[in-house]
């Protein structure tokens, strides 16, 4: 099949702003009249040209289907199980592409494919030699009257912006961006769950090197991707019971002045070793500490830390360079406020631990998850050195955080934030 959906205009993208990355870099020699400094000025300020465009011309139109969401399908009308939904790939109608080549300094417009989870990628991509690759993680609502809603869209723009520039890569511009979203959960939407089933469609977008370099360089070519797929609960029950956590202390997360503060592939890969052996010691959960000082409370695996103390009214979570600024902590942040809660975010002692009523892992995909106790292994790797114990049960305060924030994602609470981005 070909692309099912097509934009009439090319996108513009400045490559001002990633030429005098590269200019500053030293990947490009400077004009005798150009210092260093000047093109990383130059560099900032198109950077923030380019972020604040709001091309023209952005709508997707399509050949062979209406754009009005009334003459497709519902949403939950897919051949989909959606009673069992985990958190696992499953085949949609199409996703998202786009290109971006430094011949023309501008992304391509996008493309709807359909039926094919496959891409060509070429063998010498940077994204495949060098882990120049990022991504996003979203979620899509059905809400009561069958109108679909992405949740803090422009969020994620904004986190993916920061990892391009982190990785020299070009930012998608903002509005782009959420129209991309928009088209591809439209195109999709029989497979966003129903309203009342509990789930979401997920979207993850993609952004990755694709032209070929063998010196480390950045790429001259680049792809976007956004898949989507309808989901449940990351951890099986939700809500249901709170997991157990292992703190992880022979491994680390990032390493302080590294990336962990942007959503690069590479800080996932690097959880997959400790993340298997916890596993297997009956710890579906990792907690890491501070690189440096391994003293302070870092990140769980795949989600933001936050600790509740109900009798002093705190939501507490870390501060960090190297943790990933969370869409759903910071949603959760101003619910907090909103509820009375003093929020700090700080260091926190491994040993502060102790004064935690409740501890939740909080993310888009997990959205809010309970953590039951949190356990420090002897050099063994077997015996218990100290345990930190929360509630056994889903805490009322956790209950209550989560409810707001699913009632505002399934339009069940009134959204007073303006986080609903309605696809239409």
């Amino acid at each position: 099949h070909g692309p099912a959906m097509r934009l009439h205009n090319m996108i513009p993208l400045s490559a001002a702003a990633l030429g005098a990355l590269r200019q500053a870099h030293g990947f490009v020699a400077p004009s005798p009249s150009t210092s260093a400094a000047a093109a990383a000025a130059a560099a900032a300020t198109a950077a923030r040209n380019n972020a604040a465009q709001s091309p023209l011309g952005m709508t997707a139109t399509s050949k062979e289907t209406a754009t009005d969401l009334k003459a497709l399908a519902k949403p939950g009308t897919a051949d989909v199980p959606w009673s069992d939904l985990g958190f696992e790939f499953r085949p949609t109608k199409s996703h998202l592409k786009m290109v971006w080549s430094e011949d023309t300094g501008a992304w391509g417009p996008p493309e709807l494919v359909d039926d094919s989870p496959y891409i060509n990628v070429h063998i010498g991509a940077t994204a495949l030699h060098y882990g120049q690759s990022c991504f996003e993680g979203l979620k899509a609502f059905a809400h009561e009257d069958d109108s679909v809603h992405i949740f803090r869209p422009d969020e994620n723009a904004k986190r993916l912006q920061s990892s391009c520039e982190r990785l020299m890569m070009p930012p998608v511009p903002h509005d782009v961006f959420i129209q991309a979203c928009k088209d591809v959960v439209k195109d999709n939407i029989a497979y966003v769950p129903p309203y009342g089933s509990g789930g979401a469609l997920y979207l993850r977008p993609l952004l990755f090197g694709s032209g070929p370099r063998i010196g480390l360089q950045p790429a001259g070519e680049y792809t976007l991707i956004v898949l989507v797929i309808p989901v449940g609960d990351y951890y099986k029950g939700g809500l249901a019971s709170p997991c157990d956590a292992l703190i992880i202390e022979d491994f680390d997360r990032a390493a302080p002045r590294g990336v962990g503060s942007v959503k690069v592939a590479g800080n996932y890969a690097a959880d997959l070793l400790p993340n298997m052996l916890g596993k297997k010691r009956g710890y579906p959960i990792g907690l890491y500490l501070d690189a440096l000082t391994q003293t302070n409370v870092e990140e769980f695996s795949t989600s933001n830390f936050v600790g509740i103390d109900n009798g002093a009214k705190k939501y507490v979570t870390p501060k960090s360079p190297s943790v990933l600024p969370s869409i759903t902590n910071k949603s959760l942040m101003q619910i907090a406020a909103g509820e009375g809660y003093e929020v700090e975010r700080r260091d926190i002692p491994v040993e502060e631990m102790e004064r935690f009523d409740e501890v939740l892992a909080v993310g888009t995909a997990v959205v809010v998850t309970p953590i039951g106790s949190a356990t420090r292994l002897q050099e063994d790797g077997e015996a218990v050195k100290v345990k930190y114990q929360f509630s056994e049960e889903v805490g009322t305060t956790t209950r209550n955080f989560y409810d707001i924030v699913r009632g505002i994602q399934s339009g069940e609470k009134e959204d007073k934030h303006g986080w609903n981005f309605k696809v239409e």
